[in-house]
C-alpha cells in the first residue's frame, strides 16, 4: 500500500510498497525498485473488458483522457508537475471529487476513475466534463496540481469557473451576469460565475485564470 504526502509543497512522494496511478511523465525521482508501464484501457480494477472499453471510450469523447501509467515497486517515488503547487486530498469510500484532468497528478488504487458530466461547463466555457474519482478503500488519497498555493474554501461558495481546480460534493449551479451593462463594458467581467449551494462540501482554486473562459463585454 502507498501513502501520499507533499514534499517540499511542489511535489508529492508516494511512499510504500504496491501500486498507484500516475499522470504520465509525472515521475521527477525515485528511491527504490520501481517499474511503471502506461494503462491502455482502465486504471480502475476488477473491471470486465467490456467496462474498461467503455470508460477508456467515455474519457476520449469527453476529452478527459489524460495519459496514465500504473507505477509498481517499493520505495519512495517523487511526482511533480511544472513546478506547481501539489495538494493531497484523502476521500471517504463513496466519496467523490471532480477534478480537472489538467490538475490530476496521481490516485492510489482505492480510487476508482472516471469521467463526470458538468452541465453548467457548456456556458461558462469551462467544459461539460471533468475527471471524476471515487474512494473505494481505506487508503483513497488523490494528488493534485494548482498554479500557485491553493485556495480551499469550504461551500456554500462562488468561484470562477477559470480558476476552479476540485470539488466534493454536488456540482455547481451557473450565476450569470449578463446584461446590457455587460455589452456596454460596465460591469466587472465576470460574466459567469460558479455557485455551490451545499454546506460542508470543500472546493479548491488556484490563483490563476486559464484563458479557455467567456467574457463578454466592450474594451
Amino acid at each position: 500500500m502507498f501513502n501520499f504526502r507533499v514534499h517540499q509543497e511542489l511535489a508529492c512522494a508516494a511512499e510504500g510498497e504496491g501500486q498507484f496511478y500516475a499522470r504520465v511523465g509525472a515521475m521527477v525521482a525515485s528511491k527504490g525498485s520501481f517499474t511503471a508501464e502506461k494503462v491502455l484501457l482502465d486504471p480502475n480494477q476488477n473491471r470486465s473488458i467490456l467496462n474498461s472499453v467503455m470508460n477508456l471510450a467515455a474519457r476520449k469523447l469527453t476529452g478527459e483522457n489524460i495519459p496514465i501509467m500504473k507505477v509498481t515497486g517499493k520505495g519512495t517515488y517523487y511526482m511533480a508537475s511544472r513546478a506547481q503547487h501539489v495538494s493531497i486530498i484523502k476521500l471517504q469510500q463513496g466519496q467523490n471529487i471532480g477534478v480537472e484532468g489538467e490538475n490530476l497528478l496521481a490516485f492510489t488504487e482505492d480510487c476508482k476513475y472516471g469521467v463526470r458530466f458538468v452541465g453548467t461547463g457548456v456556458l461558462s466555457q469551462k467544459g461539460m466534463f471533468t475527471s471524476n474519482l471515487t474512494g473505494i478503500g481505506s487508503n483513497a488519497h488523490v494528488a493534485i496540481t494548482t498554479n500557485g498555493n491553493p485556495i480551499i474554501l469550504e461551500t456554500p461558495c462562488t468561484v470562477d469557473p477559470d480558476a476552479v481546480v476540485c470539488w466534493t460534493g454536488h456540482d455547481p449551479s451557473l450565476r450569470s451576469d449578463v446584461s446590457w451593462k455587460t455589452l456596454l463594458g460596465q460591469t466587472s467581467g465576470e460574466s459567469y460565475l460558479f455557485e455551490f449551494n451545499t454546506y460542508g462540501e470543500v472546493v479548491i482554486v488556484q490563483p490563476s485564470e486559464r484563458n479557455s473562459g467567456l467574457r463578454v463585454g466592450i474594451d
